[in-house]
């Protein structure tokens, strides 16, 4: 099964075995749910979630079997994934990294391939662009996406004054 990176356990908070996520992923409404499976570490070791609630600006959760601070103080600075089967993503939902490759256009012409993204500290995220082998960054907001068309790989923007 394909896992994708959710976000990283930064800390613990109080002493029964709450942690704290601070995570950027765009479908944590189908992420953090009991009973939900999340894999930590690079070994990835499979956890339940048996609460979650937010907290500022962090994600915070408790696993199955794991109550008291001192059993969860291992996972302190390790990175937690999700099976991206579990996710159940309906045909017209992707995750971001599924844009990587995608060719972005602009009045139809085209301006480089999707790199990657860069989220920002207010949370918003930016796409890294290369275009004649440089990187450009390019806000992945509402109000520059015309349309993202999945099944030709293409993003479109909406033409803006000094965007290009």
């Amino acid at each position: 099964m394909d896992k994708v990176y959710v976000g990283k356990i930064v800390n613990t908070h109080g002493i029964k075995g709450e942690l704290r996520i601070l995570s950027s992923f765009e479908w944590k409404e189908k992420v953090f749910v009991v009973g939900k499976k999340l894999y930590i570490g690079k070994k990835l070791e499979e956890v339940e979630i048996t609460s979650y609630r937010k907290h500022k600006n962090f994600d915070m959760v408790t696993f199955k079997g794991y109550s008291n601070i001192n059993e969860v103080l291992r996972f302190k600075g390790l990175s937690v994934y999700v099976d991206r089967d579990s996710l159940e993503l309906k045909d017209d939902e992707y995750l971001l990294d599924d844009l990587i490759g995608f060719k972005v256009l602009v009045d139809g012409v085209d301006q480089g391939v999707v790199k990657g993204f860069r989220t920002l500290a207010k949370g918003d995220l930016l796409i890294e662009l290369e275009r004649n082998g440089k990187i450009i960054l390019v806000p992945y907001l509402e109000p520059f996406i015309d349309k993202i068309e999945l099944s030709k790989k293409e993003i479109h923007l909406v033409n803006m004054k000094g965007l290009f």
